[in-house]
C-alpha cells in the first residue's frame, strides 16, 4: 500500500510538471522553464584555470591568471600560511559547480572550484545563522554546548569559548574581519585586532540596505520583516557588501611582519535580497526556471515537519497565492551572482598580491536555503537543501607541510560538516591540535578523496531534533519521536519519506546511533516578540506550544 501510494504521488509531480511547464533536469531534479525560455542557451560562465571576476554585464571578464603562478621552494620551516576565510551567507547548492540550479551564473566559484578541494555534500551544524557559525566557530556541535537556537546569545550559553579567530590569534595571526562572521548583534572585539567597520559594531544596519515598506511581497500575518527583494538603482561600489571586500583588499595590499587570519562575510544572499539591478537584468524574469514540487508533498511528512515547513505565516502558500514565486527565485539568483561577483573581486585582489603563494582560501555558507521545495521557505527546517552548503578550500603547494603539493581540482563527495573546518585550519597552518573539538580534519580527504571516511553529517534544529547524513541517506528524528528517511541516491527531492517502511529499519538504527544519547540541554533563551516561534529545550515544551495552537472543539 506504502509503495502504492509513492508511487501514485511521483506520477502525479511528473504529470504535474508536464502539464504546467517543460522540465530541466538537474540530476533528477526537475525545473518548471517558462515557456519562452526554452531553446534558449543558457549563459554559461565558465571559469579558467585562474580565479575568475565576475564581469559587469552578462559576460564576465576573462579570468584572471593563476593565483600561485610559480611554486614556492619546498623546506622543513615553511613560514606559517595566511588564511583568507570567506563566510556567504545563505549560499544553497544554486552555484555552478554544485548544480543546484541550471540558470545559477557564479563565475568565480566555478573558477575556484578548478583549483579548490570541493566539498559536495558539506553540511551546517544548524539550519540558523546563530547556532550554525558559533559551532564552527568553536569546533564544537550544538548538542555539546546547548547552543541550539537563534535566540540564543553565545555570551549566555558558551563557557569559556575559544573561537577560531581566536585560537590564530593566540597563536601568533594578527586576526581582522569584516561583514557577518558572527551572528547580528553578537560580535566578540576580543577576537579581532580589527574589523570593519569596527569591533563593537561590525554589521551596523546602516551599512546594507535596510527593509522598509513591502517593496514586492505583499505582508502576510507573521511575515519576517526582511523578507522582501528590489533591484536597486545602485552601484555595486555602493553597497555594503562591496565596502567589507574593499577593506579586505587594502588589507592584501599590505606587507606584513606575521601571518594574517582575514575573515570577510558577504551578506547576500540573505533577505532582503536587494542587489544592484544589473544582476537582475542577468536573470530574466520570464526565463527564471522554477523548482517542481510534488503534489501533497507534506502527505507522508511528521506533523512536526509540516510545524517547520510552515513556520512563521505558510510562506509558500501565500507567495504563490501573490504570484510572487518567480520574482523570488529570480532575486535569489540575482542576489548569487552578486555575492559570486564579489568573491571575484577578492579573489583577484589576493591572486594581484604579494601573499597569493601563501595563503589558504576557505569559503563556505552558514546553511542552504529552500524556495518552495516541499512547500518550505527560508531555512529552519532539517531537510537537505536547507543543510547542505557549499564548501570550498584551496591551499598552494609549498604553503602547508600537510598538504606540500596544495590542493588539485578534486569533487570530494564524502559527507563532512562545518565543525570540521577548525581542526583543518590548524592542521593546515601547522598549530596544535585543540582539544575537546567535535570536528575531523579534513586534509585526509583532500590528501586523497578516496581516503576512508566513516563520519556522517549531523544537523540539529532545537534539542533532540536532528539530521544524520551519510552517503546515500538522511535520516530526521523529531522532539516527539517522528521520523523521516530518505534515499537521496533515488530520490534527492526527497519526496519518498521511508521512515515507516519495515525495509529500512536497520538503516534508521545506524543513523540514529551517530547522534549522542544525551545531548546537552538547551541554554537560555533570550525574549522572544509575539511573532517568534519558540525553540523547544523539552518534549513538555513542544506539547504545551502545539496544546496552544491546537484549534478550540467544535460541536
Amino acid at each position: 500500500m506504502l509503495a502504492r501510494r509513492l508511487r501514485s504521488r511521483h506520477r502525479a509531480a511528473v504529470e504535474t510538471c508536464m502539464n504546467l511547464a517543460p522540465c530541466v533536469a538537474r540530476r533528477s531534479r526537475p525545473w518548471r522553464v517558462p515557456a519562452a525560455a526554452l531553446g534558449l542557451a543558457l549563459v554559461l560562465f565558465l571559469g579558467s584555470a585562474g580565479f575568475a571576476h565576475a564581469g559587469e554585464h552578462a559576460a564576465a571578464e576573462p579570468a584572471a591568471g593563476d593565483l600561485a603562478a610559480a611554486d614556492p621552494a619546498q623546506s622543513d620551516d615553511l613560514p606559517p600560511p595566511n588564511i583568507l576565510f570567506v563566510a556567504i551567507d545563505d549560499l544553497n547548492d544554486w552555484i555552478e559547480p554544485l548544480g543546484g540550479h541550471p540558470q545559477a551564473k557564479t563565475p568565480n566559484m566555478n573558477a575556484l572550484a578548478d583549483r579548490a578541494a570541493l566539498f559536495t555534500r558539506a553540511y551546517a551544524a544548524s539550519p540558523a545563522c546563530n547556532p550554525s557559525r558559533s559551532a564552527l566557530l568553536t569546533g564544537r556541535h550544538t548538542y555539546s554546548t546547548g547552543m541550539y537556537s537563534n535566540y540564543q546569545r553565545w555570551r549566555d550559553v558558551l563557557v569559556d569559548p575559544v573561537f577560531l579567530p581566536d585560537y590564530f590569534r593566540q597563536h601568533g595571526y594578527w586576526t581582522g574581519g569584516a561583514g557577518k562572521i558572527f551572528h547580528n548583534g553578537q560580535p566578540s572585539p576580543e577576537s579581532w585586532d580589527d574589523y570593519y567597520p569596527s569591533k563593537e559594531e561590525p554589521f551596523p544596519a546602516y551599512f546594507y540596505p535596510a527593509p522598509g515598506a513591502t517593496v514586492n511581497m505583499p505582508a502576510f500575518p507573521n511575515m519576517y520583516r526582511d523578507f522582501d527583494w528590489a533591484p536597486l538603482d545602485l552601484p555595486t561600489e555602493k553597497t555594503g557588501d562591496f565596502q567589507s571586500v574593499a577593506w579586505a583588499l587594502r588589507q592584501l595590499e599590505r606587507s606584513w611582519d606575521k601571518p594574517f587570519f582575514l575573515a570577510v562575510g558577504i551578506y547576500r544572499p540573505h533577505v532582503p535580497w536587494y542587489a544592484p539591478s544589473k544582476y537582475f537584468d542577468m536573470h530574466p524574469l520570464d526565463q527564471v526556471a522554477l523548482p517542481v514540487t510534488m503534489p501533497d508533498d507534506l502527505a507522508d511528512v511528521p506533523d512536526r515537519g509540516v510545524d517547520l515547513a510552515r513556520r512563521g505565516g505558510d510562506y509558500h502558500r501565500h507567495i504563490v497565492a501573490a504570484g510572487k514565486w518567480r520574482e523570488a527565485v529570480q532575486a535569489y539568483l540575482a542576489s548569487v551572482t552578486y555575492a559570486d561577483d564579489l568573491l571575484g573581486r577578492l579573489l583577484k585582489g589576493l591572486e594581484a598580491s604579494s601573499h597569493a603563494n601563501n595563503t589558504i582560501v576557505v569559503v563556505w555558507s552558514d546553511h542552504g536555503w529552500q524556495l518552495g521545495e516541499k512547500e518550505h521557505w527560508r531555512k529552519f527546517a532539517l531537510w537537505e537543501n536547507v543543510a547542505r552548503v557549499p564548501l570550498f578550500i584551496y591551499a598552494p603547494a609549498g604553503a602547508s607541510a600537510a598538504l606540500p603539493e596544495g590542493t588539485r581540482a578534486a569533487r570530494i563527495d564524502r559527507p563532512v560538516s562545518l565543525i570540521d573546518l577548525f581542526p583543518t585550519l590548524t592542521t593546515l597552518a601547522g598549530l596544535p591540535g585543540r582539544a575537546g573539538l567535535d570536528g575531523s580534519s579534513l586534509t585526509l580527504l583532500m590528501a586523497s578523496a578516496e581516503a576512508e571516511w566513516n563520519r556522517p553529517a549531523i544537523t540539529t534544529y532545537d534539542y533532540d531534533e536532528y539530521a544524520v547524513r551519510d552517503d546515500r541517506y538522511r535520516y530526521i528524528h523529531y522532539i516527539d519521536g517522528a521520523e523521516e528517511l530518505y534515499d537521496e541516491a533515488e530520490d534527492p527531492e526527497e519526496w519518498r519519506n521511508l521512515a515507516g517502511d519495515p525495509a529500512y529499519k536497520d538503516v534508521k538504527a545506524r543513523l540514529k546511533a551517530a547522534f549522542p544519547a544525551t545531548p546537552a540541554p538547551m541554554g537560555p533563551t533570550i525574549a522572544l516578540m509575539p511573532h517568534h516561534v519558540p525553540p523547544f529545550g523539552s518534549l513538555d515544551q513542544y506539547r504545551e506550544y502545539k496544546r496552544q495552537r491546537a484549534p478550540e472543539p467544535t460541536d
